[in-house]
C-alpha cells in the first residue's frame, strides 16, 4: 500500500461533513466522460453524486452514465441528472470506475461497508467494476475491521432467527462477540426487522476488539451458511482510498496490486 498528501490545510475548523465533501470531489476528479460509474451509497458518496450532477449540468462530462446501488441513490442521482442503467445493461459497457464511502478502513485497504444495509447491491456492482476509489475521513481508519461498530450480514427472512444461531456459532467462545437482528421502531408494533432494499434481514455482528484471525476464512464460512446472502467485509476490493483528514489534506492510499 502507498500513500500520497495532497492539498494544503483550508483556513478555520473542517467539519466532518465538509471532509466527506472534500474527499468525494477528489475521487470525481477520475471520472472521465463516456464512463460508466457504480454510484454509491451514503452520506459520503452523496456529495460525490451532487458533484457529477454539477459537471453533468456543465457539459464537462459527456456520455457518463451510473449504476445505484441503492434505491436512494436511485432517486437521488435521478433527482441531479444523472443517467440511470441497471447493472445487466451497464454489464456490455463495462463498469469502469466505482466510487463509494466505507464505514471502516483497515491497513490493508479492506472495509466494513453497509451499516445503511445497502451491502449486496454495493458489492455486487462495485465488484464488476474495473476500479474502485473509496472516499472517508481519517475517523474510518482502523487498525481491524470490526473495531467501530456492526459488521452487517444479510440474510433471507425465512429461518432468519435460525439463521442468526449459525453466524453465532462462527465466532463461538469468542470473548466480547455478539449479534443480533437489526430492527426499526415500527409504530404501534414496537419494533420491526430492517429490510434491506432486496427484501431480505440483517444481522448485525459485534466484536469487543474487532475481527482478529484469517479474514478471507472468516468469510468463507459466513458465505457458507445456507441463509446467509453476502456480508458486509469488502476484502481486496479497493483500489484506491481517499482520506480526507482533519487538518484539511487528504491523503491516497492505493493498493499495490491495484494501482489507478
Amino acid at each position: 500500500m502507498g500513500s500520497a498528501a495532497a492539498s494544503p490545510p483550508p483556513s478555520g475548523k473542517v467539519s466532518q461533513d465538509e471532509l466527506k465533501r472534500v474527499a468525494a470531489h477528489r475521487a470525481v476528479e477520475f471520472v472521465e466522460p463516456g464512463m460508466t460509474l457504480g454510484l454509491g451509497t451514503g452520506s459520503t458518496a452523496a456529495h460525490a453524486l451532487d458533484r457529477l450532477g454539477d459537471l453533468l449540468r456543465a457539459g464537462a462530462l459527456p456520455g457518463v452514465a451510473g449504476v445505484p446501488t441503492s434505491l436512494k441513490t436511485e432517486l437521488h442521482a435521478a433527482r441531479v441528472g444523472i443517467p440511470l442503467l441497471p447493472l445487466d445493461a451497464a454489464s456490455g459497457a463495462r463498469i469502469r470506475l466505482s466510487i463509494d464511502g466505507a464505514d471502516e478502513v483497515d491497513p490493508d485497504l479492506n472495509l466494513v461497508k453497509g451499516r445503511g444495509g445497502s451491502l449486496l447491491r454495493e458489492k455486487m456492482i462495485e465488484g464488476a467494476g474495473e476500479r474502485f476509489v473509496v472516499i472517508v475521513d481519517e475517523s474510518k481508519l482502523v487498525p481491524r475491521l470490526g473495531c467501530t461498530g456492526a459488521v452487517p450480514v444479510e440474510v433471507i427472512p425465512f429461518g432468519a432467527p435460525h439463521t442468526l444461531g449459525l453466524v453465532r456459532k462462527v465466532f463461538d467462545g469468542l470473548p466480547g462477540f455478539h449479534a443480533r437482528l437489526r430492527t426499526v421502531v415500527d409504530g404501534d408494533l414496537g419494533s420491526a426487522p430492517f429490510v434491506t432494499d432486496n427484501g431480505n434481514y440483517i444481522v448485525e455482528m459485534f466484536f469487543e476488539d474487532g475481527i482478529r484471525g484469517d479474514l478471507q476464512d472468516i468469510s468463507d464460512r459466513l458465505l457458507r451458511i445456507t441463509g446467509v446472502v453476502e456480508h458486509g467485509m469488502f476484502l481486496g476490493m479497493a483500489t484506491t482510498v481517499i482520506v480526507a483528514n482533519k487538518d484539511g489534506t487528504v491523503t491516497f492510499l492505493h493498493r499495490k496490486s491495484k494501482l489507478i
